[in-house]
């Protein structure tokens, strides 16, 4: 992870654990809670894009926590999902970052290629542009993830002590297990394994195959307008053995002391249910998991009172906004 240093921040004129690096900084004109910064950070050697949010009410050399947004499957900074979450984090006073993961909207990468742990790493670059920001409190970073965010968010988590708190919506646990509920006919999982084979023949010869987007997850089609424009549709095959071998179960354990939020819908039908049942049932505490009726996957999108209530109360008491 490379980054380079920013001098300045803009100075803008249920179920509960008890109960169970170059910036290039561009100012744009402002919506009412902030001011933005199009910018760009460094991870492996990789340019990645986003855009810092900075309440419209910070004074010059104040200090407060900060939130990282981190994007679903092959989506992008200014998808639905990241949108509502960092305009509800700015609303509530926090430095707030969205960002591109590479491969993703506007950062360098291969297209398409998000690979679980690749992602993992510029999640900690973003960590570490945050923690050089002077209206940052370094120590209270946290981090928000949506579906393939989620399962990100929680894995970067729990290997860096640095992420002071995590919220996972829709999220999950177990790659395998995943997929293999998410294809749950017999024929869809043969299908499936069918074309797991393929690519790994394939990746033995040194080639690689394309494997369309609803093939690896599928959504169904009331539901895809949720998706960012720009989102990707084809992936290769690496993506697909990179999520399958992923299990953010494995390290959701040393999450704790720091809190820990999981978010799902009750009857989820692109994330099973079940994954945020699992990644509880590993975390240590403080964690809090809640289920919510009469909402799908895209639970933070559909400006659901019961959610933002519950998410704003929560962020507030597990990461204070000032020092």
């Amino acid at each position: 992870m490379n980054t380079s240093r920013l001098t300045q921040c803009p100075n803008t004129i249920s179920l509960t654990a008890e109960t169970l690096g170059t910036q290039n900084l561009i100012k744009k004109p402002d919506r009412k809670h902030s001011m933005q910064q199009e910018l760009t950070f460094t991870s492996d050697g990789l340019k990645i894009a986003g855009v810092l949010h900075t309440p419209a009410d910070m004074k010059a050399g104040e200090k407060r926590a900060a939130m990282v947004v981190l994007h679903g499957f092959g989506s992008n900074k200014n998808g639905g999902i990241s949108m509502a979450a960092t305009e509800l984090f700015e609303s509530l006073g926090y430095v707030t970052l969205r960002f591109d993961m590479r491969g993703c909207g506007d950062s360098e990468g291969q297209r398409g290629r998000v690979i679980c742990l690749e992602q993992v790493r510029d999640t900690q670059a973003a960590i570490d542009f945050l923690q050089t920001q002077e209206c940052v409190l370094p120590d209270r970073i946290g981090v928000m993830g949506h579906s393939f965010g989620a399962a990100v968010a929680i894995y970067a988590a729990g290997i860096d002590q640095r992420i002071a708190a995590c919220i996972s919506t829709g999220g999950w646990g177990d790659g395998e297990k995943k997929f293999r509920k998410q294809h749950e006919s017999d024929a869809a999982w043969k299908k499936f394994t069918d074309m797991m084979r393929e690519g790994q023949r394939k990746a033995a010869l040194g080639e690689s195959m394309m494997v369309p987007r609803y093939d690896i997850v599928p959504i169904q089609t009331g539901l895809r307008s949720n998706l960012s424009p720009g989102s990707i549709l084809e992936f290769p095959y690496e993506v697909v053995q990179s999520m399958f071998d992923f299990k953010a179960n494995e390290v959701v354990g040393q999450i704790a002391p720091r809190p820990l939020l999981l978010l799902h819908p009750s009857n989820d039908t692109v994330t099973p249910t079940e994954q945020s049942v699992d990644l509880f049932a590993h975390a240590g505490q403080p964690t809090d998991l809640h289920l919510f009726a009469n909402t799908d996957h895209f639970i933070l999108g559909e400006g659901n009172a019961l959610v933002i209530d519950l998410v704003s109360g929560w962020i507030h008491h597990h990461l204070p906004l000032k020092g």
